[in-house]
């Protein structure tokens, strides 16, 4: 996530710099800037793959110019010559018309894969910090939460999920799936943020999901109040399951299905916990997540009239 998002930190820190230096200091006269003509475009869909505007206003503040936006639906861009052949993979897509000035300013982020281009454009993929998997299918009512096992962030969002379902105020229209951030290559094998233990139990709470999916929450709230702690096997005897089927599946199929993990986060570019994708299309942390219809639980502090959803993630 540090990677995808570069581009974006760089622009928005211009933003705020130049937003804090003007607060210190008495108006003055606004040096003329020149304009970067921006294309956004967006999707049909879903409002999170529409504009950012801080995202455009960072934009502007680094290459120090004034932002002139056109906003074309993704229908609308396949339409035009000149923008029909581009990836329209994640939206909101960015482009900035190309000039010799803008070129030089976004040399690096070019160089290092961050930004792209073509004779027209300077292209920014992937730089909101939420959006949408315009070509995925999409997988109503379903939503994809994108954890690592001993990440306080993650365990926290599912301690939500937990409480909503004993509450009787979880959707019953709506699923929500534990996906597990890991790094895998045949090479190096299994990384983790938190260690080994940490991918262990990723592969332990697979198993669990699988041949014990009504006694998966149950052992989430049981193993969450001591999630680093190695009496895993306690915890899931006290949720009445049965730790040598878990454990005889460990490294055979327990693994496989870890590499589909693996595979699955890699696919939606998810590596910060916790992260959610909506009906298999967007993309958004939990404080989005807590505006959908039924989700509001992931935001306990909206009741007492506090906005901000809880934030952080490993």
């Amino acid at each position: 996530m540090k990677k995808i998002f570069a581009v974006l930190l760089a622009f928005l820190l211009a933003g705020s710099a130049v937003a804090a230096e003007s607060a210190k200091k008495p108006a003055a006269k606004a040096k003329p800037k020149t304009k970067a003509e921006i294309i956004i475009i967006e999707s049909d869909e879903y409002e999170a793959g529409k504009e950012d505007v801080a995202l455009t206003m960072g934009i502007g503040e680094f290459l120090e110019a004034n932002p002139s936006v056109t906003r074309k639906s993704v229908k609308e861009a396949a339409a035009d010559p000149k923008l029909a052949g581009l990836d329209y993979s994640f939206l909101p897509l960015y482009l900035v018309k190309k000039t010799k000035t803008f070129r030089e300013k976004m040399a690096q982020p070019i160089q290092y894969g961050y930004a792209q281009e073509n004779d027209e454009f300077i292209i920014l993929p992937r730089q909101t910090r939420q959006g949408v998997f315009h070509h995925k299918a999409p997988q109503k009512g379903v939503m994809d939460l994108f954890v690592m096992s001993q990440c306080p962030y993650g365990v926290r969002a599912e301690e939500f999920i937990i409480k909503a379902k004993k509450d009787g105020t979880f959707p019953a229209d709506k699923t929500v799936r534990v996906r597990y951030i890991v790094d895998y290559s045949p090479e190096k094998g299994f990384n983790s943020l938190h260690g080994s233990g940490e991918w262990e139990e990723n592969v332990r709470q697979l198993l669990i999901a699988k041949y014990y999916p009504e006694k998966f929450w149950k052992y989430l709230e049981l193993r969450n109040k001591d999630y680093r702690s190695s009496r895993w096997d306690k915890a899931m005897e006290d949720a009445g399951i049965n730790v040598k089927k878990i454990m005889k599946k460990f490294d055979t199929e327990g693994l496989e299905l870890l590499k589909e993990e693996a595979k699955y986060a890699r696919e939606f570019g998810i590596s910060a916990s916790p992260s959610v994708v909506w009906e298999g299309k967007v993309q958004m942390g939990l404080d989005g997540a807590s505006r959908l219809e039924g989700f509001g639980f992931f935001n306990p502090s909206a009741a007492s009239g506090v906005p901000a959803a809880p934030s952080g993630s490993c």
